[in-house]
This record gives C-alpha cells, sequence and structure tokens, in this order.
C-alpha cells in the first residue's frame, strides 16, 4: 500500500472517531450530536483541510489539542505545507521563539516556492530594518536570531531578489553586507554603484539623499575597510569625492532646507536654537534614526585617512590636527615637480582633497560662530551674530589732530590717510602678503582664538590650492560640480576671506554675489534671516567703500542701512563705553574687528565711518 492511501485510511478513520466525540486530545465525553454535525461541515473538505480545520478550532479551547491534531497530521502528510504553515502560526502567535524558529527553518527549505513563506520572510526582514522596539519588532528580530547561520545568509539574499524598490532592495542587501562581512567582497561595490546609479535617474536635486546617505555612510564604509575588497585608485578618487560632498552637504544644510523638510510641522518657536537642537533631521525615504549622523567631519576624515592609505599616499602615524595636516601639504607641494606622471597625479589628489577638507571644515566652523542662525534658526540675545568690518575707531582718532597745524599739512595728512586706505587691487596680490590684525570683544565671541584660527587655517588652505595650476585645476573642477557657488555661507567666508586680503574691490563683487544668492531663498525673508544678510552687505559695502575712498558711495550705503535701523534703547546710569584698546603696531589701515550685527553696535560704527567720510572729502 502506497504513504497516500495509508494517510487517506488514516484520515477517514480520524474522521470517523471526530464523529463520536473521540480523537486526538479529545475526552470521550463529546456530544454525539455536536461530533455529527462538525463531522457534516467538515464532510465537504479533504482529507489535509479537515485535520488543520479541526486543530484551528481547537486553538482557542485547548492548544495542546489543537498541536496533538497537527503533529498526527503532519505525521500522516509530511508533505504538506498547510499543515507545517499551521503549526509555524500557532508558535509564532505564542511568540515561542526557538520552536518558531525551527518551523520557518522547515519552511524555508521544504517549500521555498511558497508566497505564504515569503510574505512571512519579508515580515521578519522588515522587523530587523525597523528602528521600533515594540515586543512584537523584537520578537521577530529573537526568531530570526535563532536560524542557523548559513540560512540566515540565503534568506536575507532570496529575499533581496524578491524586492523590486530599490531603497529597499540596498536596505536589504545592506542588512546582509553587515551581518555576513564575507560577502562584501561579492556584493560591495554592486550594491555602492547601484545606489549611485538611482541617485542619477531618480534626478535628486542634493546629495543629502536617502541613496547618497546609504551609500557613504554605511556601504562605503564596508567596502573600502575590507582588504579583500580590490578597487582602482580611480574609483577610490570617486568615492571619496561622492563622501566628501555628501558630508559637507550635510554639516552645511542651512534652516530653511529643515524647513522645507519638516513643512507644515514647523511653528516659529520650533525655529529658535534651543527647539531646534532638539529637532530630528529626516531625509525622504530613511526613518528618523537613519538620517542621523553622529561627527560628520570626523566620518570624513576617516574616510580620507583609509582612502589615502589604499592609494599610497604619504601619510603620517597617528593622528594629526588640521593644521599639521594643511603644513603636510605645503611640504608635499615642494617635491611635485620631481615625480614621474603616475606619481604626481596621485599626490595632487592627496594634496587636493586633504587641503580642501581642511579649507571646508575651517571656513565652516568660522562662518557657524560669526552667523549661527544660518545653521541654527533666528537670533537669540545668547547668539548675535558677528560682521567683519574695517577698524574705523583709529582712522577717526588720527583726524582728531591738533587745530592749530596748517590747513595745508592737514590737507597732506588726508591725502596720506586716503592712499594709506586705498585698495590693493591694482596691485597684483599684495593684499595677500601682508597679515593683519582682527580686533574682537572676547565677551560677545567666547571662543575667539578658535574661531580666528579657523579663519587663518580656511585662507591658507584657499591660498594653497590656488598657488598651482594642477591644483587650481582640479579644486575648480570639483567645485564646479558641487555647485559651491550657491552655498550662502561659503560665500559669506569668501567675502570675509577678499575684504581681509584687501581687495577691495573684488569684496564688493562678491558681497553682490552674495545678495543675489540670497534673493534665491525666499524662505529666508519669513525668518528674519535675509534681512539680517541684506544689512550685512549694506554695512560690508559702505566699509568697502571706505577703504577705496569713495567716501559718497560709503555714505548713500550708510543712509540706505538706516531705513533698517532701530534706534537702541539706552540703559539707564553710565553711557555704554567702547573698551579700551592697546594701540597696534600694525600700520594704520590695516586693522579689522568683528562687531556685532546689532543697532547698538553698528549705528555708532556707522557714525564713526560718516564723519571720517566728511573729514577726509572735504580736506582732500
Amino acid at each position: 500500500m502506497e504513504p497516500a492511501s495509508g494517510g487517506d485510511g488514516a484520515a477517514l478513520d480520524m474522521r470517523s472517531r471526530l464523529s463520536t466525540g473521540s480523537g486526538p486530545g479529545v475526552g470521550g465525553s463529546g456530544s454525539e450530536s455536536k461530533g455529527l454535525a462538525c463531522s457534516s461541515v467538515m464532510s465537504s473538505l479533504g482529507d489535509c483541510e479537515f485535520l488543520v480545520q479541526r486543530a484551528r478550532e481547537l486553538v482557542q479551547q485547548d492548544l495542546w489539542a489543537a498541536k496533538a491534531w497537527l503533529i498526527t497530521a503532519r505525521s500522516l502528510y509530511p508533505a504538506d505545507f498547510n499543515i507545517q504553515y499551521e503549526m509555524y502560526i500557532i508558535e509564532r502567535n505564542a511568540e515561542r521563539t526557538a520552536s518558531a524558529g525551527r518551523l520557518l527553518y522547515d519552511m524555508f527549505v521544504n517549500f521555498p516556492d511558497q508566497p505564504v513563506v515569503w510574505r512571512e520572510i519579508s515580515v521578519i526582514t522588515s522587523a530587523l530594518r525597523n528602528d521600533s522596539q515594540d515586543k512584537q519588532t523584537q520578537f521577530l528580530r529573537g526568531l530570526f536570531e535563532t536560524l542557523p547561520g548559513r540560512v540566515q545568509c540565503e534568506m536575507l539574499l532570496k529575499a533581496t531578489e524578491q524586492c523590486f524598490n530599490t531603497l529597499e532592495r540596498a536596505e536589504m542587501l545592506l542588512l546582509l553586507l553587515r551581518r555576513f562581512p564575507e560577502t562584501v567582497v561579492q556584493h560591495g561595490v554592486g550594491l555602492g554603484e547601484t545606489l549611485l546609479e538611482a541617485e542619477n535617474i531618480d534626478e535628486q536635486e542634493s546629495p543629502v539623499n536617502c541613496f547618497r546617505k546609504l551609500f557613504v555612510c554605511d556601504v562605503l564604509p564596508l567596502i573600502i575597510n575590507n582588504p579583500d575588497v580590490r578597487l582602482p585608485a580611480s574609483l577610490l578618487y570617486k568615492y571619496l569625492n561622492k563622501a566628501a560632498e555628501f558630508y559637507i552637504n550635510y554639516v552645511t544644510r542651512s534652516t530653511q532646507t529643515e524647513n522645507q523638510h519638516q513643512g507644515a510641522q514647523d511653528t516659529p518657536d520650533l525655529m529658535s536654537p534651543s527647539k531646534r537642537s532638539s529637532q530630528k533631521y529626516v531625509i525622504d525615504g530613511l526613518t528618523e534614526k537613519s538620517s542621523q549622523i553622529v561627527d560628520p567631519w570626523e566620518r570624513l576624515f576617516k574616510i580620507l585617512s583609509v582612502i589615502g592609505m589604499r592609494c599610497e599616499w604619504q601619510m603620517d602615524k597617528g593622528r594629526r590636527n588640521l593644521g599639521d595636516i594643511l603644513h603636510r601639504m605645503k611640504d608635499l607641494c615642494r617635491y611635485m615637480n620631481n615625480f614621474d606622471t603616475e606619481t604626481h597625479t596621485k599626490y595632487k589628489n592627496q594634496i587636493v582633497y586633504s587641503t580642501m577638507l581642511v579649507f571646508f571644515k575651517n571656513a565652516y566652523q568660522y562662518v557657524s560662530s560669526i552667523q549661527p542662525s544660518l545653521f541654527q534658526g533666528p537670533n537669540t540675545p545668547s547668539q548675535v551674530p558677528l560682521v567683519l568690518l574695517e577698524d574705523v575707531s583709529n582712522v577717526y582718532g588720527d583726524v582728531e589732530i591738533d587745530r592749530n597745524k596748517h590747513i595745508h599739512k592737514k590737507r597732506k595728512l588726508a591725502e596720506g590717510r586716503e592712499k594709506t586706505m586705498q585698495s590693493s587691487d591694482d596691485e597684483e596680490c599684495s593684499g595677500k602678503g601682508r597679515s593683519r590684525h582682527i580686533v574682537v570683544n572676547k565677551a560677545e565671541l567666547v571662543n575667539s582664538v578658535e574661531v580666528l584660527e579657523s579663519f587663518k587655517l580656511a585662507r591658507d588652505s584657499w591660498e594653497l590650492l590656488y598657488s598651482l595650476d594642477f591644483l587650481d585645476k582640479e579644486f575648480t573642477r570639483i567645485c564646479l560640480a558641487w555647485k559651491t557657488d550657491t552655498w550662502l555661507w561659503l560665500r559669506i567666508f569668501l567675502t570675509d576671506m577678499i575684504i581681509y586680503q584687501g581687495q577691495y574691490k573684488k569684496a564688493i563683487a562678491s558681497l553682490h554675489h552674495l545678495a543675489a544668492l540670497q534673493g534665491s531663498h525666499p524662505q529666508q525673508q519669513i525668518t528674519g534671516q535675509g534681512t539680517l544678510e541684506h544689512q550685512r552687505a549694506l554695512i560690508q559695502l559702505a566699509t568697502c567703500h571706505f577703504a577705496l575712498g569713495e567716501y559718497r558711495l560709503t555714505c548713500e550705503k550708510i543712509l540706505d542701512l538706516m531705513c533698517y535701523m532701530v534706534l537702541p534703547i539706552q540703559d539707564g546710569g553710565k553711557p555704554h563705553e567702547e573698551p579700551s584698546k592697546v594701540k597696534s603696531k600694525f600700520r594704520k589701515g590695516s586693522d579689522l574687528k568683528l562687531l556685532p550685527c546689532t543697532n547698538k553696535a553698528i549705528m555708532p560704527y556707522c557714525l564713526h565711518l560718516m564723519l571720517a567720510c566728511f573729514k577726509f572729502g572735504g580736506e582732500s
């Protein structure tokens, strides 16, 4: 007799026993009418369906009796999927991790083509990717952990094949790569290229998107830290470029970008720095947890270090600060002409990327300190923005000469002052060659030493990147691809750097560029950021025109600025006095100051500037 027919005969016997109220786990005291009624209901079912249905009916009444029916059924029909699935459902609903895991393993091995099995696996893999800590999610994760490693790997691979959504497929494959590092060699680079291709196909406007984030933060570290993955230098440089662009844009994302993501949930209160610090930036397509990146600068420089070692750069052992890195790149530049073509290309990339990252980090640190509202929401009294201006306090003081001196001597002094304050734009790079002193009140900028050091390192990095033609060409190519000319924060830094260099005509052009950038961010007008930027531009335009000896234009800008100013309310008691300053040894006109961008500080400065214009304009 064949097993199937034996199973059918046993099932028929089970039906007859059921009609008398007996069977696995059923007492003999059952009602005959109840058994007959149940028998008539099940007479239309097949043998396997009959056994499964009977077990389902007993689950709520007697769980062990239901399991007995299913064990009996499986012994009769070992190749029937429905019986095994019903056993799994009972164990899963009872949250018995080990037994449910064994049954899932059996189904995966014996019934790999059943859609129900893959729906169940999909639920489990979703729990593995989910940030939730609820009881059901934790149970599903535990269930997966009971499976043998080989089965986990195979299950994740096949689950990946079932995904048709690129992002979901990438997250599934990433799960595999993290759990089984040996699979990185086979699937790592392919996943990375898939994500970068998806970014292009999806035409993402910003590099801070779900595809780039998964590639840079999750996939790339697995690839470059695996010694068995062999990559050409060109591909490593491509990946470094993608990582740098992502992290810099992530760190410097403005409140306007974040505003667009949060939409209607924003309120003026939420945009305050104290509130915003607790807000979570969510990248479209990712969960809140997956969107958060801890120590992005640290991560970026780690990638730079690993890729540098793989490309055989001249690396220093141990951790180095940014100043040391820049000094090392300056030394390397001296020997570039001694290298052959291949070595020259290798070290060119080292200098460009190392110096570029030092530049962007220090420029960001400077701008985020003098204008924190650009990244942290509108101003509060504790976060007053600062603006870099010519220090005219000494300039005007020098005009207060002895009234008994002859008029022609006064004229000579004025002419000398005007010549001193003239821009060096007409003299090639003379503004870059001299060091200038920046006056800053520590009460207004607690970390002034660090901020001024960041400003210096950023300037030095910028000058190094443009010191040699091949560095200039490569850095310019990267900036064009990244569209850095649209970065408002970077234009603020560049403007201040040009003012520091004494190239006032270029500074005026940069300020007009800044105004155009501000106009491309209409959201700033809502948050008040636009008004602040306009005031900064006007006062810096005024100081540049003054330095050029263009006193009429200086006065025009000051009068334009007055339209935005509100007279400060005088404090009771003694009037506010400027802190006394030690006379600088620098030549006249060489000092700058970081002045609070407030009515109380700007109005006296404008008054000094205008009086100096009247003196110089009237005596010239």
